[in-house]
């Protein structure tokens, strides 16, 4: 579209979310405002749609500084509670992984590994209010003579504690099987031999980045729902990839852009920060992301109308086809047919399940609704945009 026949500006829906008269949805409800208004009425009604996603989030982690010592320290090597943190930024400034499994963990030599405790478990404790033990070694020099620390701390002992996470809310993922004779232990989960499950990973219609997909209104300084505290888009994350195949509505087909986010850890919930086992795999963290989108115009009002049913992903193989960077599919489906429970693929009938929790992102959205509606969240418009596709001229498979 190239002229609208609306036209909002973050400052005007803004001045409405300060006079408590902004009409407020969640991506769920826009999709009937849509279906029985059209775009450009439902463009005129709603002028802000928030979308919400919970799931594991591997590309996570947190930057803390833990506080000097007497005499100073300028830390080598740190672990808390036996988890090694990256400590080749400063004095005491450290990055912590939310993969990072303990350094006693006999990772995979039991197969499959539980991995009962990492990176991600000790964000979720810190949020917690729950204390935790930092040990730091260090080689002397004049200004840092310590050699050793020993700490045990909260996250309000904490002088600085970052959540930041350099690929959060992929925009559409694969629907993971397994063609192979026995079990395998994955990052999307067990699989279970010829086929005999499926899983997949997406908030589909609830999703943020299915919701505005070619990244109109989120990026550098969009602000979000983070962890259950307030966040900001810092740019599009690792592994972006914009240039997927599309349906007409804009979705991609296959994993397309992700986003690189990050907040005040202060600020945030055990709620929405809760660390993972994966068995067989590793450690990670469930992060909880909400983003709110500005209906600037019908086309904004389109893309926010988007249902499982019009969302696809492709069908692929871990059991050989993905570990050995073989790109093929076994069949193509919507989000709608896996909430159903049950794909077909190869002609036999195989149950799915979610390793996204649709519950709990229909609630950060309903949060993210509430928190504009009573006039104490506003959006924040980005100040650059993404890389992303060329959407004015035809879109192709």
């Amino acid at each position: 579209m190239s002229e609208y026949k609306v036209k909002k500006s973050y400052a005007e829906i803004n001045a409405r979310i300060k006079a408590g008269e902004a009409v407020v949805v969640t991506a769920e409800e826009m999709i009937d405002i849509v279906d029985q208004n059209g775009p450009v009425e439902a463009a005129r009604k709603v002028d802000v749609v928030t979308t919400g996603t919970f799931s594991t989030m591997c590309s996570s982690g947190a930057f803390f500084n833990f506080g000097q010592t007497t005499p100073t320290i300028k830390a080598a090597k740190v672990w808390v509670n036996k988890v090694p943190a990256y400590a080749g930024l400063a004095a005491v400034d450290i990055y912590l992984g939310a993969t990072e499994p303990s350094e006693d963990d006999p990772l995979n030599k039991v197969y499959p590994g539980e991995f009962r405790y990492g990176g991600g478990h000790i964000i979720e404790d810190l949020v917690a209010g729950k204390k935790i033990f930092l040990e730091a070694k260090a080689y002397p020099t004049d200004c840092y003579a310590n050699r050793k620390c020993k700490k045990e701390l909260t996250l309000a002992d904490l002088p600085y504690a970052l959540l930041c996470n350099p690929r959060n809310g992929y925009q559409n993922y694969n629907c993971a099987v397994n063609l192979s004779d026995r079990t395998i232990y994955t990052y999307m989960g067990t699989l279970k031999p010829q086929c005999r499950n499926a899983n997949y990973c997406s908030a589909g219609e609830l999703s943020p980045l299915m919701n505005d997909p070619f990244y109109r209104t989120i990026g550098l300084g969009t602000r979000i729902f983070l962890g259950g505290g307030i966040g900001y888009v810092t740019w599009n994350g690792t592994q972006h990839n914009p240039g997927t195949p599309r349906s007409e509505n804009g979705t991609p087909r296959r994993p397309s852009g992700t986003l690189m986010v990050q907040g005040d850890l202060k600020q945030m919930s055990a709620r929405w920060l809760r660390g993972v086992s994966l068995q067989g795999y590793g450690c990670s963290i469930a992060v909880g992301l909400g983003i709110p989108i500005p209906v600037l115009d019908e086309e904004m009002a389109m893309f926010t109308g988007v249902s499982d049913k019009d969302i696809y992903t492709q069908v692929v193989d871990y059991g050989n086809d993905y570990t050995n960077g073989i790109q093929r599919n076994y069949g193509e489906v919507s989000y709608a047919q896996l909430r159903s429970g049950e794909i077909e693929v190869a002609g036999k009938k195989v149950p799915t399940a979610p390793l996204s929790s649709r519950v709990k992102a229909l609630e950060i959205a309903e949060c993210l609704k509430k928190w504009i509606v009573d006039r104490k969240f506003e959006l924040g418009e980005p100040v650059a945009h993404f890389p992303t596709v060329d959407y004015s001229t035809d879109i192709k498979e």
